[in-house]
């Protein structure tokens, strides 16, 4: 039964990775897709074509099976250790995967409505939202490992300081990109 046990653990593992890995790649395939939506045609349409196949491939064919399957070896080896449902950082844990099926849940409603060529929200916004996944991990991998209140503690500010650094990061990003793409107009010419 433990050789078992470790069997499904593993499994888990892999399946948390790719589950991941999944979300980390469609939010950024959904940012392409949308700033394709500036290109003229028919590279607009060549691109947005080519993002909606990628996407599907990796929302059907990895994504999804990742979650489910990590949702079940999961629950089974929960099934296997009750007693984990009375530790309090397990239970914080449960409620950041909780949150992390909503982010999927909410990647999906994107997914349809870009295959359905209806373009919502801003590279910008895709952007910070591509950095909850990050926020999640690193709250699910820090609550897992550390196993302690105190170290949930630390974990915690670990995660907010992370949380605005990456914020931060993004905003920055994107000032860059914007003083590339609008390069200052007010600059005077040598005669």
């Amino acid at each position: 039964m433990d050789n078992l046990h470790q069997y499904l653990k593993a499994s888990h593992i892999v399946f948390i990775v790719t589950w991941f890995a999944g979300l980390f790649y469609i939010v950024r395939l959904f940012i392409y897709h949308t700033e394709a939506e500036q290109k003229s045609e028919p590279d607009k349409s060549i691109l947005q074509t080519q993002y909606k196949l990628m996407s599907k491939r990796l929302w059907y064919g990895i994504t999804w099976p990742s979650m489910i399957i990590t949702i079940i070896l999961g629950g089974w080896m929960l099934w296997e250790t009750p007693g984990f449902l009375q530790q309090a950082y397990f239970i914080l844990k449960l409620c950041f995967v909780g949150g992390l099926i909503i982010y999927h849940f909410q990647c999906h409603v994107i997914f349809k409505q870009l295959q359905n060529d209806v373009v919502k929200h801003t590279s910008f916004k895709l952007r910070l939202w591509n950095e909850l996944a990050t926020i999640f991990l690193v709250a699910i991998v820090f609550l897992i490992v550390l196993k302690s209140n105190s170290g949930l503690i630390w974990g915690m500010l670990g995660l907010i300081i992370l949380a605005a650094t990456l914020m931060l990061a993004v905003k920055l990003y994107r000032k860059s990109r914007e003083k590339k793409e609008n390069p200052d107009n007010n600059k005077t010419e040598i005669n």
